[in-house]
Protein backbone atom coordinates (compact mmCIF):
# COMPACT_ATOMS: atom_id res chain seq x y z
CA UNK A 1 0.00 0.00 0.00
CA UNK A 2 1.54 3.36 -1.44
CA UNK A 3 0.47 6.20 1.77
CA UNK A 4 -2.65 6.34 -0.24
CA UNK A 5 -5.30 3.88 1.00
CA UNK A 6 -7.23 3.16 0.07
CA UNK A 7 -24.19 19.53 -25.15
CA UNK A 8 -25.20 18.48 -28.78
CA UNK A 9 -24.99 20.49 -31.46
CA UNK A 10 -24.65 20.47 -35.12
CA UNK A 11 -21.11 20.55 -35.17
CA UNK A 12 -19.59 17.70 -34.85
CA UNK A 13 -15.70 17.29 -33.84
CA UNK A 14 -13.68 14.07 -32.86
CA UNK A 15 -11.42 13.58 -30.06
CA UNK A 16 -8.78 11.38 -30.51
CA UNK A 17 -7.72 9.65 -27.50
CA UNK A 18 -6.14 12.54 -24.44
CA UNK A 19 -4.54 14.25 -27.10
CA UNK A 20 -7.69 16.39 -28.39
CA UNK A 21 -6.93 16.28 -32.31
CA UNK A 22 -9.92 17.36 -33.50
CA UNK A 23 -11.61 16.00 -37.24
CA UNK A 24 -14.69 16.83 -38.94
CA UNK A 25 -16.93 13.79 -38.65
CA UNK A 26 -19.80 13.84 -41.55
CA UNK A 27 -23.09 13.60 -40.10
CA UNK A 28 -24.39 17.09 -38.77
CA UNK A 29 -26.91 14.60 -36.46
CA UNK A 30 -23.97 13.30 -34.54
CA UNK A 31 -21.37 14.37 -32.38
CA UNK A 32 -18.33 12.48 -31.93
CA UNK A 33 -16.99 12.58 -28.45
CA UNK A 34 -14.55 10.04 -27.73
CA UNK A 35 -12.18 7.61 -30.01
CA UNK A 36 -10.50 4.85 -28.31
CA UNK A 37 -7.08 3.50 -28.44
CA UNK A 38 -8.05 1.00 -31.29
CA UNK A 39 -9.05 4.25 -33.56
CA UNK A 40 -13.14 2.77 -33.40
CA UNK A 41 -15.53 5.20 -31.39
CA UNK A 42 -15.85 5.16 -27.84
CA UNK A 43 -18.24 7.65 -27.15
CA UNK A 44 -20.83 8.83 -29.80
CA UNK A 45 -24.23 11.25 -29.25
CA UNK A 46 -26.57 12.78 -30.84
CA UNK A 47 -29.54 11.98 -32.96
CA UNK A 48 -27.65 8.81 -34.58
CA UNK A 49 -30.84 6.86 -35.90
CA UNK A 50 -34.17 8.57 -36.73
CA UNK A 51 -37.38 7.36 -34.74
CA UNK A 52 -38.32 3.82 -34.90
CA UNK A 53 -41.15 1.57 -33.51
CA UNK A 54 -38.55 -1.48 -33.32
CA UNK A 55 -37.25 -2.82 -30.56
CA UNK A 56 -34.28 -1.08 -28.59
CA UNK A 57 -31.75 -4.17 -29.37
CA UNK A 58 -32.99 -4.04 -33.19
CA UNK A 59 -32.56 0.12 -33.43
CA UNK A 60 -28.91 -0.61 -31.97
CA UNK A 61 -27.93 -3.51 -33.91
CA UNK A 62 -29.02 -2.24 -36.89
CA UNK A 63 -27.10 1.29 -36.36
CA UNK A 64 -23.98 -0.80 -35.90
CA UNK A 65 -24.63 -3.08 -38.88
CA UNK A 66 -25.12 0.01 -40.92
CA UNK A 67 -21.88 1.60 -39.79
CA UNK A 68 -19.58 -1.83 -39.52
CA UNK A 69 -16.36 0.17 -40.93
CA UNK A 70 -16.51 2.29 -38.25
CA UNK A 71 -16.61 -0.09 -35.54
CA UNK A 72 -14.85 -2.41 -37.66
CA UNK A 73 -16.66 -5.72 -36.96
CA UNK A 74 -14.98 -7.28 -40.24
CA UNK A 75 -17.11 -10.15 -41.55
CA UNK A 76 -19.37 -10.38 -38.20
CA UNK A 77 -23.25 -9.29 -37.48
CA UNK A 78 -23.37 -6.43 -34.18
CA UNK A 79 -25.89 -9.32 -33.59
CA UNK A 80 -22.73 -11.90 -33.55
CA UNK A 81 -20.64 -9.41 -32.15
CA UNK A 82 -22.40 -8.25 -28.92
CA UNK A 83 -24.84 -10.05 -26.39
CA UNK A 84 -26.90 -7.80 -24.24
CA UNK A 85 -26.47 -8.42 -20.79
CA UNK A 86 -28.78 -6.29 -19.16
CA UNK A 87 -31.26 -3.72 -20.18
CA UNK A 88 -33.05 -1.16 -17.86
CA UNK A 89 -35.88 1.63 -18.44
CA UNK A 90 -35.15 4.78 -17.16
CA UNK A 91 -37.61 7.26 -16.00
CA UNK A 92 -38.46 9.10 -19.58
CA UNK A 93 -38.53 5.64 -21.32
CA UNK A 94 -35.04 5.66 -22.56
CA UNK A 95 -33.87 1.75 -22.82
CA UNK A 96 -30.30 1.92 -21.44
CA UNK A 97 -28.78 -1.82 -23.15
CA UNK A 98 -25.76 -2.79 -21.57
CA UNK A 99 -23.99 -5.34 -23.75
CA UNK A 100 -20.38 -7.31 -23.58
CA UNK A 101 -18.20 -7.95 -27.38
CA UNK A 102 -17.56 -11.71 -27.87
CA UNK A 103 -15.88 -13.32 -31.05
CA UNK A 104 -17.75 -16.88 -31.50
CA UNK A 105 -19.47 -16.60 -28.75
CA UNK A 106 -16.23 -16.35 -26.06
CA UNK A 107 -16.33 -12.43 -24.39
CA UNK A 108 -13.53 -9.94 -24.98
CA UNK A 109 -12.09 -9.53 -21.34
CA UNK A 110 -12.66 -5.20 -20.75
CA UNK A 111 -14.92 -4.45 -24.36
CA UNK A 112 -18.02 -3.43 -22.99
CA UNK A 113 -20.51 -0.95 -23.94
CA UNK A 114 -23.72 1.22 -23.46
CA UNK A 115 -26.80 2.03 -25.17
CA UNK A 116 -29.50 4.54 -24.74
CA UNK A 117 -32.73 4.53 -27.22
CA UNK A 118 -35.36 6.87 -26.29
CA UNK A 119 -39.35 5.85 -26.22
CA UNK A 120 -39.44 7.06 -29.82
CA UNK A 121 -36.52 4.46 -31.23
CA UNK A 122 -33.82 7.06 -31.17
CA UNK A 123 -30.44 5.70 -30.56
CA UNK A 124 -28.67 8.77 -28.55
CA UNK A 125 -25.90 7.58 -27.15
CA UNK A 126 -23.41 4.47 -27.68
CA UNK A 127 -20.68 4.47 -25.51
CA UNK A 128 -17.52 1.95 -24.71
CA UNK A 129 -14.61 1.22 -26.91
CA UNK A 130 -14.92 -1.78 -29.33
CA UNK A 131 -11.82 -4.20 -29.87
CA UNK A 132 -11.90 -3.59 -33.93
CA UNK A 133 -11.11 -6.60 -37.14
CA UNK A 134 -10.82 -10.11 -34.52
CA UNK A 135 -11.58 -12.27 -37.64
CA UNK A 136 -8.20 -10.85 -38.51
CA UNK A 137 -6.25 -12.16 -35.69
CA UNK A 138 -3.91 -15.13 -36.38
CA UNK A 139 -3.84 -16.04 -32.95
CA UNK A 140 -7.61 -16.69 -32.58
CA UNK A 141 -7.55 -18.93 -35.84
CA UNK A 142 -5.89 -20.93 -33.53
CA UNK A 143 -8.06 -23.63 -31.83
CA UNK A 144 -5.59 -25.76 -29.40
CA UNK A 145 -6.30 -25.12 -25.72
CA UNK A 146 -4.67 -26.77 -22.81
CA UNK A 147 -7.07 -27.72 -19.71
CA UNK A 148 -8.40 -25.39 -18.15
CA UNK A 149 -7.73 -26.99 -15.16
CA UNK A 150 -4.08 -26.60 -15.79
CA UNK A 151 -4.37 -22.63 -16.17
CA UNK A 152 -6.04 -22.67 -12.79
CA UNK A 153 -2.70 -24.89 -11.30
CA UNK A 154 -0.32 -22.56 -13.11
CA UNK A 155 -2.20 -19.54 -11.64
CA UNK A 156 -2.14 -20.89 -8.47
CA UNK A 157 1.55 -21.46 -8.89
CA UNK A 158 2.44 -18.07 -9.80
CA UNK A 159 1.14 -16.56 -6.38
CA UNK A 160 3.90 -17.79 -4.75
CA UNK A 161 1.75 -18.69 -1.33
CA UNK A 162 -0.80 -21.56 -0.30
CA UNK A 163 -3.87 -19.86 0.36
CA UNK A 164 -7.27 -20.69 1.61
CA UNK A 165 -9.61 -19.43 -1.27
CA UNK A 166 -13.01 -17.86 -0.46
CA UNK A 167 -14.44 -19.52 -3.52
CA UNK A 168 -13.35 -22.42 -5.73
CA UNK A 169 -11.20 -21.07 -8.43
CA UNK A 170 -12.44 -21.75 -12.08
CA UNK A 171 -11.18 -20.98 -15.77
CA UNK A 172 -13.44 -18.26 -17.91
CA UNK A 173 -12.36 -18.51 -21.54
CA UNK A 174 -12.11 -15.24 -22.82
CA UNK A 175 -10.50 -12.95 -25.65
CA UNK A 176 -8.07 -10.80 -23.77
CA UNK A 177 -5.80 -8.33 -25.66
CA UNK A 178 -2.15 -7.64 -25.28
CA UNK A 179 -0.19 -5.33 -26.80
CA UNK A 180 -2.70 -5.09 -30.06
CA UNK A 181 -3.23 -8.89 -29.99
CA UNK A 182 -5.83 -10.88 -29.65
CA UNK A 183 -5.33 -14.40 -27.61
CA UNK A 184 -7.90 -16.47 -26.62
CA UNK A 185 -7.27 -16.93 -22.82
CA UNK A 186 -8.20 -18.49 -19.35
CA UNK A 187 -9.13 -15.97 -16.93
CA UNK A 188 -8.96 -17.62 -13.24
CA UNK A 189 -10.01 -15.04 -10.33
CA UNK A 190 -8.40 -16.11 -6.99
CA UNK A 191 -9.92 -14.86 -4.12
CA UNK A 192 -8.95 -15.30 -0.08
CA UNK A 193 -8.03 -13.78 2.95
CA UNK A 194 -5.36 -15.77 3.97
CA UNK A 195 -2.21 -15.39 4.35
CA UNK A 196 -2.94 -11.73 3.25
CA UNK A 197 -6.03 -10.49 1.43
CA UNK A 198 -6.13 -11.21 -2.10
CA UNK A 199 -8.10 -11.18 -5.33
CA UNK A 200 -6.13 -11.96 -8.37
CA UNK A 201 -7.25 -11.97 -12.08
CA UNK A 202 -5.04 -13.90 -13.83
CA UNK A 203 -5.20 -14.45 -17.80
CA UNK A 204 -3.32 -16.89 -19.34
CA UNK A 205 -2.91 -18.27 -22.78
CA UNK A 206 -5.43 -20.68 -23.47
CA UNK A 207 -2.90 -22.67 -25.92
CA UNK A 208 0.59 -22.36 -24.65
CA UNK A 209 -0.31 -21.58 -20.81
CA UNK A 210 1.57 -18.49 -20.48
CA UNK A 211 0.74 -15.46 -18.13
CA UNK A 212 -0.59 -12.68 -20.37
CA UNK A 213 -1.08 -10.70 -17.20
CA UNK A 214 -2.43 -10.19 -13.81
CA UNK A 215 -3.22 -8.06 -10.97
CA UNK A 216 -4.87 -8.12 -7.59
CA UNK A 217 -8.14 -6.64 -7.62
CA UNK A 218 -8.77 -5.77 -4.40
CA UNK A 219 -8.84 -2.02 -3.16
CA UNK A 220 -6.99 -1.46 -0.37
CA UNK A 221 -10.14 -1.85 0.81
CA UNK A 222 -34.53 -14.56 11.90
CA UNK A 223 -35.47 -11.89 14.97
CA UNK A 224 -37.26 -8.80 15.74
CA UNK A 225 -35.94 -5.51 14.63
CA UNK A 226 -34.96 -3.00 17.52
CA UNK A 227 -32.51 -0.79 18.78
CA UNK A 228 -29.99 0.05 20.64
CA UNK A 229 -26.86 2.59 20.94
CA UNK A 230 -22.92 2.90 20.50
CA UNK A 231 -19.63 4.64 20.90
CA UNK A 232 -17.49 4.65 17.39
CA UNK A 233 -13.89 4.85 17.51
CA UNK A 234 -13.89 8.89 17.57
CA UNK A 235 -15.96 8.19 20.66
CA UNK A 236 -19.32 9.39 19.23
CA UNK A 237 -22.79 7.93 19.96
CA UNK A 238 -25.05 6.43 17.56
CA UNK A 239 -28.40 4.68 17.23
CA UNK A 240 -27.86 1.39 15.70
CA UNK A 241 -30.67 -0.76 13.74
CA UNK A 242 -30.16 -4.48 15.32
CA UNK A 243 -31.86 -7.68 15.36
CA UNK A 244 -33.04 -9.17 18.64
CA UNK A 245 -32.90 -13.01 18.80
CA UNK A 246 -32.92 -15.33 21.66
CA UNK A 247 -31.77 -13.03 24.24
CA UNK A 248 -29.42 -11.66 22.05
CA UNK A 249 -28.52 -8.56 20.28
CA UNK A 250 -27.41 -9.48 16.48
CA UNK A 251 -25.75 -6.27 14.18
CA UNK A 252 -28.44 -6.74 11.87
CA UNK A 253 -30.31 -4.10 10.12
CA UNK A 254 -33.26 -5.18 8.60
CA UNK A 255 -34.44 -1.65 7.80
CA UNK A 256 -32.27 -1.55 4.47
CA UNK A 257 -32.51 -3.18 1.45
CA UNK A 258 -31.79 -6.81 2.15
CA UNK A 259 -29.98 -5.91 5.71
CA UNK A 260 -26.73 -4.34 6.97
CA UNK A 261 -24.91 -7.53 8.42
CA UNK A 262 -21.57 -6.27 10.70
CA UNK A 263 -19.36 -10.01 11.47
CA UNK A 264 -16.52 -10.38 13.54
CA UNK A 265 -13.12 -11.64 12.41
CA UNK A 266 -11.32 -12.19 15.88
CA UNK A 267 -8.05 -10.59 14.40
CA UNK A 268 -7.73 -13.40 12.45
CA UNK A 269 -7.45 -13.92 8.36
CA UNK A 270 -9.60 -17.23 8.12
CA UNK A 271 -11.91 -18.33 9.57
CA UNK A 272 -13.10 -21.95 9.28
CA UNK A 273 -17.11 -21.83 9.79
CA UNK A 274 -18.23 -22.58 5.89
CA UNK A 275 -15.72 -19.75 4.54
CA UNK A 276 -18.08 -17.28 6.23
CA UNK A 277 -17.10 -13.71 6.76
CA UNK A 278 -16.87 -14.18 10.43
CA UNK A 279 -19.20 -14.30 13.71
CA UNK A 280 -22.59 -12.16 13.26
CA UNK A 281 -21.77 -9.97 16.44
CA UNK A 282 -23.90 -9.74 18.97
CA UNK A 283 -24.16 -8.37 22.27
CA UNK A 284 -26.09 -9.20 25.45
CA UNK A 285 -27.58 -5.60 25.81
CA UNK A 286 -28.29 -3.19 23.21
CA UNK A 287 -25.64 -0.64 23.93
CA UNK A 288 -22.72 -0.83 22.99
CA UNK A 289 -19.67 1.04 24.35
CA UNK A 290 -16.81 -1.42 24.91
CA UNK A 291 -13.18 -0.43 22.91
CA UNK A 292 -13.61 -3.62 21.58
CA UNK A 293 -17.31 -2.86 19.85
CA UNK A 294 -16.40 0.52 18.60
CA UNK A 295 -14.96 -0.32 15.33
CA UNK A 296 -18.71 -2.57 14.79
CA UNK A 297 -20.52 0.36 16.02
CA UNK A 298 -19.02 2.37 12.50
CA UNK A 299 -18.95 -0.26 10.23
CA UNK A 300 -22.61 -0.98 10.94
CA UNK A 301 -23.97 2.68 11.34
CA UNK A 302 -21.58 4.07 8.10
CA UNK A 303 -23.04 1.20 5.74
CA UNK A 304 -26.44 2.00 6.93
CA UNK A 305 -25.85 6.33 6.05
CA UNK A 306 -23.40 5.38 2.98
CA UNK A 307 -26.82 3.18 2.01
CA UNK A 308 -29.21 5.96 2.68
CA UNK A 309 -27.52 8.58 0.54
CA UNK A 310 -27.62 6.36 -2.70
CA UNK A 311 -31.48 5.55 -1.84
CA UNK A 312 -32.10 9.09 -1.46
CA UNK A 313 -30.39 10.94 -3.54
CA UNK A 314 -30.36 8.83 -6.19
CA UNK A 315 -32.79 5.81 -5.84
CA UNK A 316 -30.48 3.75 -5.97
CA UNK A 317 -31.30 0.24 -3.64
CA UNK A 318 -28.04 -0.55 -2.54
CA UNK A 319 -24.97 -0.97 -4.22
CA UNK A 320 -26.06 -3.26 -6.72
CA UNK A 321 -29.48 -1.33 -7.65
CA UNK A 322 -31.24 -4.63 -6.40
CA UNK A 323 -31.22 -4.69 -2.81
CA UNK A 324 -28.04 -6.68 -2.32
CA UNK A 325 -27.41 -7.87 1.33
CA UNK A 326 -23.88 -5.07 3.09
CA UNK A 327 -21.69 -7.19 4.66
CA UNK A 328 -18.73 -6.16 6.56
CA UNK A 329 -16.12 -7.95 8.79
CA UNK A 330 -14.05 -6.07 11.62
CA UNK A 331 -11.17 -6.63 13.62
CA UNK A 332 -9.56 -8.21 10.49
CA UNK A 333 -5.90 -9.48 10.79
CA UNK A 334 -3.84 -8.18 13.87
CA UNK A 335 -2.39 -4.26 13.42
CA UNK A 336 -3.76 -4.60 9.95
CA UNK A 337 -3.66 -0.95 8.09
CA UNK A 338 -6.27 -1.38 5.80
CA UNK A 339 -9.63 -1.82 4.56
CA UNK A 340 -10.95 -3.08 1.10
CA UNK A 341 -14.20 -4.48 -0.77
CA UNK A 342 -13.23 -7.93 -1.89
CA UNK A 343 -15.80 -8.28 -4.31
CA UNK A 344 -18.48 -9.39 -2.37
CA UNK A 345 -18.18 -7.94 1.14
CA UNK A 346 -15.98 -4.85 2.94
CA UNK A 347 -13.23 -5.91 5.28
CA UNK A 348 -11.40 -3.47 8.03
CA UNK A 349 -8.22 -3.70 9.99
CA UNK A 350 -7.68 -2.33 13.37
CA UNK A 351 -4.91 -0.46 12.55
CA UNK A 352 -1.47 -0.78 14.51
CA UNK A 353 -2.50 2.73 16.16
CA UNK A 354 0.49 5.00 14.77
CA UNK A 355 -0.11 4.22 11.21
CA UNK A 356 -4.09 4.23 11.75
CA UNK A 357 -6.60 3.27 14.42
CA UNK A 358 -9.49 1.03 13.31
CA UNK A 359 -10.56 2.21 9.42
CA UNK A 360 -14.26 1.54 9.94
CA UNK A 361 -14.22 5.26 12.09
CA UNK A 362 -13.52 6.96 9.19
CA UNK A 363 -16.98 7.79 6.75
CA UNK A 364 -15.56 8.51 3.98
CA UNK A 365 -13.58 5.41 4.17
CA UNK A 366 -16.97 3.06 4.32
CA UNK A 367 -18.07 4.95 1.42
CA UNK A 368 -15.31 5.01 -0.96
CA UNK A 369 -15.34 0.72 -0.35
CA UNK A 370 -19.34 0.73 -0.77
CA UNK A 371 -18.39 2.91 -3.58
CA UNK A 372 -16.25 0.27 -4.89
CA UNK A 373 -19.05 -1.78 -5.15
CA UNK A 374 -21.58 0.83 -6.68
CA UNK A 375 -18.91 0.60 -9.38
CA UNK A 376 -18.52 -2.36 -10.31
CA UNK A 377 -22.51 -3.34 -10.71
CA UNK A 378 -22.65 -0.87 -12.79
CA UNK A 379 -19.35 0.27 -15.28
CA UNK A 380 -17.41 -2.16 -13.76
CA UNK A 381 -14.44 -0.36 -14.36
CA UNK A 382 -11.08 -2.79 -14.99
CA UNK A 383 -9.04 -2.23 -11.81
CA UNK A 384 -5.95 -0.81 -13.83
CA UNK A 385 -4.52 1.92 -15.61
CA UNK A 386 -6.82 4.76 -16.22
CA UNK A 387 -10.00 2.92 -15.69
CA UNK A 388 -8.63 2.21 -12.01
CA UNK A 389 -7.85 5.46 -11.49
CA UNK A 390 -11.58 6.35 -12.51
CA UNK A 391 -12.15 3.71 -10.02
CA UNK A 392 -10.85 5.16 -7.42
CA UNK A 393 -11.63 8.55 -8.24
CA UNK A 394 -15.28 8.08 -7.82
CA UNK A 395 -14.57 6.01 -4.48
CA UNK A 396 -13.22 8.98 -3.22
CA UNK A 397 -15.39 11.55 -4.64
CA UNK A 398 -18.67 9.80 -3.14
CA UNK A 399 -16.97 8.93 0.05
CA UNK A 400 -16.45 13.00 0.27
CA UNK A 401 -20.14 13.81 -0.51
CA UNK A 402 -21.27 11.07 1.94
CA UNK A 403 -19.28 12.50 4.48
CA UNK A 404 -20.72 16.32 3.44
CA UNK A 405 -24.19 14.74 3.26
CA UNK A 406 -23.89 13.61 7.26
CA UNK A 407 -21.86 16.49 7.79
CA UNK A 408 -19.56 14.49 9.75
CA UNK A 409 -17.12 17.10 9.94
CA UNK A 410 -16.75 17.33 6.52
CA UNK A 411 -13.70 18.50 4.01
CA UNK A 412 -12.26 17.19 0.30
CA UNK A 413 -9.59 15.06 2.17
CA UNK A 414 -9.90 11.36 2.06
CA UNK A 415 -9.21 9.13 5.31
CA UNK A 416 -8.30 12.06 7.93
CA UNK A 417 -10.20 10.70 10.89
CA UNK A 418 -8.39 7.48 10.92
CA UNK A 419 -4.95 8.46 9.71
CA UNK A 420 -1.98 8.93 11.39
CA UNK A 421 -3.66 9.74 15.03
CA UNK A 422 -0.82 11.24 16.41
CA UNK A 423 -0.37 13.92 13.54
CA UNK A 424 -3.13 16.20 13.53
CA UNK A 425 -3.93 18.26 10.38
CA UNK A 426 -2.62 14.88 7.61
CA UNK A 427 -4.56 12.97 5.66
CA UNK A 428 -4.39 9.72 2.39
CA UNK A 429 -5.15 11.84 -0.50
CA UNK A 430 -6.83 15.75 -0.87
CA UNK A 431 -8.98 16.33 -3.40
CA UNK A 432 -8.54 19.80 -3.14
CA UNK A 433 -4.59 20.12 -3.83
CA UNK A 434 -3.90 16.30 -4.49
CA UNK A 435 0.14 17.28 -4.52
CA UNK A 436 0.18 18.06 -1.50
CA UNK A 437 0.53 14.15 -0.99
CA UNK A 438 2.65 13.55 -4.20
CA UNK A 439 -0.54 13.10 -6.33
CA UNK A 440 -0.88 14.01 -9.44
CA UNK A 441 -3.34 17.44 -10.02
CA UNK A 442 -3.08 17.57 -13.76
CA UNK A 443 -2.71 14.90 -16.89
CA UNK A 444 0.60 16.36 -18.28
CA UNK A 445 2.17 14.89 -15.25
CA UNK A 446 0.49 11.71 -14.46
CA UNK A 447 2.18 8.36 -13.46
CA UNK A 448 3.21 6.42 -16.35
CA UNK A 449 4.52 3.25 -15.04
CA UNK A 450 3.29 0.07 -14.11
CA UNK A 451 3.22 0.07 -9.61
CA UNK A 452 0.02 0.48 -8.54
CA UNK A 453 -1.97 -1.44 -10.82
CA UNK A 454 -0.59 1.58 -13.61
CA UNK A 455 -1.46 4.25 -11.05
CA UNK A 456 -5.05 3.44 -9.83
CA UNK A 457 -4.31 5.60 -6.44
CA UNK A 458 -1.66 7.91 -7.91
CA UNK A 459 -3.61 9.18 -10.86
CA UNK A 460 -7.06 9.36 -9.31
CA UNK A 461 -5.68 12.70 -8.33
CA UNK A 462 -6.36 14.06 -11.44
CA UNK A 463 -10.15 13.06 -11.66
CA UNK A 464 -10.20 14.23 -7.87
CA UNK A 465 -8.62 17.57 -8.48
CA UNK A 466 -11.18 18.18 -11.55
CA UNK A 467 -14.43 16.64 -9.14
CA UNK A 468 -13.40 19.43 -6.51
CA UNK A 469 -13.21 22.34 -9.38
CA UNK A 470 -16.34 21.87 -10.59
CA UNK A 471 -17.73 21.26 -7.25
CA UNK A 472 -16.11 24.85 -5.53
CA UNK A 473 -14.47 26.01 -8.45
CA UNK A 474 -11.05 27.53 -8.90
CA UNK A 475 -7.87 28.54 -11.08
CA UNK A 476 -5.90 25.82 -12.15
CA UNK A 477 -3.27 25.81 -14.72
CA UNK A 478 -4.26 29.28 -15.98
CA UNK A 479 -8.39 27.45 -16.80
CA UNK A 480 -11.13 29.21 -14.37
CA UNK A 481 -13.59 26.60 -13.43
CA UNK A 482 -17.07 28.20 -12.07
CA UNK A 483 -18.02 26.05 -9.14
CA UNK A 484 -21.78 24.23 -9.27
CA UNK A 485 -22.07 22.79 -5.91
CA UNK A 486 -21.65 19.01 -4.29
CA UNK A 487 -24.91 17.90 -5.35
CA UNK A 488 -24.61 18.64 -9.24
CA UNK A 489 -20.69 17.11 -8.90
CA UNK A 490 -22.80 14.00 -7.55
CA UNK A 491 -25.28 13.63 -9.90
CA UNK A 492 -23.41 13.83 -13.19
CA UNK A 493 -20.32 12.07 -11.44
CA UNK A 494 -23.43 9.28 -10.21
CA UNK A 495 -25.07 9.26 -13.93
CA UNK A 496 -21.51 9.03 -15.73
CA UNK A 497 -20.52 6.64 -13.57
CA UNK A 498 -23.85 4.37 -14.03
CA UNK A 499 -24.33 5.12 -17.20
CA UNK A 500 -22.14 5.81 -19.92
CA UNK A 501 -18.80 4.17 -18.18
CA UNK A 502 -17.79 1.19 -19.50
CA UNK A 503 -15.25 -1.50 -18.66
CA UNK A 504 -12.06 0.22 -20.79
CA UNK A 505 -13.34 3.84 -19.86
CA UNK A 506 -10.12 6.15 -20.17
CA UNK A 507 -10.34 9.64 -19.11
CA UNK A 508 -10.77 11.24 -22.12
CA UNK A 509 -14.25 8.87 -22.45
CA UNK A 510 -14.94 10.01 -18.29
CA UNK A 511 -14.89 13.63 -20.40
CA UNK A 512 -16.70 12.96 -22.80
CA UNK A 513 -19.21 10.96 -20.56
CA UNK A 514 -19.71 13.52 -17.69
CA UNK A 515 -20.55 16.39 -20.30
CA UNK A 516 -23.27 14.20 -21.56
CA UNK A 517 -24.36 13.78 -18.17
CA UNK A 518 -24.55 17.61 -17.69
CA UNK A 519 -26.52 17.85 -20.92
CA UNK A 520 -28.89 14.79 -19.83
CA UNK A 521 -29.42 16.83 -16.39
CA UNK A 522 -29.29 20.51 -17.36
CA UNK A 523 -29.33 21.21 -21.21
CA UNK A 524 -26.91 21.71 -23.36
CA UNK A 525 -26.88 25.02 -22.89
CA UNK A 526 -26.30 25.03 -19.60
CA UNK A 527 -23.45 26.71 -16.82
CA UNK A 528 -23.11 23.03 -15.58
CA UNK A 529 -22.54 21.70 -19.19
CA UNK A 530 -19.70 24.63 -19.43
CA UNK A 531 -18.43 24.16 -15.84
CA UNK A 532 -17.63 20.42 -16.66
CA UNK A 533 -15.91 21.24 -19.83
CA UNK A 534 -13.59 23.81 -17.80
CA UNK A 535 -12.85 21.70 -15.02
CA UNK A 536 -11.59 18.91 -17.06
CA UNK A 537 -9.35 21.44 -19.26
CA UNK A 538 -7.79 22.51 -16.17
CA UNK A 539 -6.36 18.98 -15.44
CA UNK A 540 -5.80 18.21 -19.12
CA UNK A 541 -8.00 15.92 -19.75
CA UNK A 542 -9.49 16.57 -23.57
Amino acid sequence: MKRKWVAMGIAATLVSGALGTQVSAASNEVKVKAQSDFGTPSFLAGKLTTPSKDAAQKVLFDYMNNHKSSYKLGNKKAEDSFAIKESTTEADGTKVLRLQQQYNGVPVWGSTQVAHVTKDGVLKVVSGSVVPELDKQEKLQNTKKIQSKKAIQIAKDALGMTPTFEKTPKAELVVFMKDDVAHYAYFVNLNFLTPEPGNWNYFLDAATGEILNRYNNMDGVSGTSTTGTGKGVLGDSKTLNLTLSSGKYYMQDNTRGSGILTYDMKNRTFLPELFLPGTLYSSTDNVLDSTYEKAFVDAHYYAGVTYDYYKNTFGRNSYDNKGAQIKSSVHFNKNYNNAFWNGSQMVYGDGDGTTFIPLSGGIDVVAHELTHAVTETSSNLTYQNESGALNEALSDIFGTLVEYQSNNNPDFEIGEDVYTPGTAGDALRSMSNPAKYGDPDHYSVRYTGTGDNGGVHTNSGIINKCAYLLSEGGTHYGVTVTGIGRAKLGAIFYRMNTSYLTSSSNFSQARAAAIQSATDLYGASSQEVTSVTQAFNAVGIQ
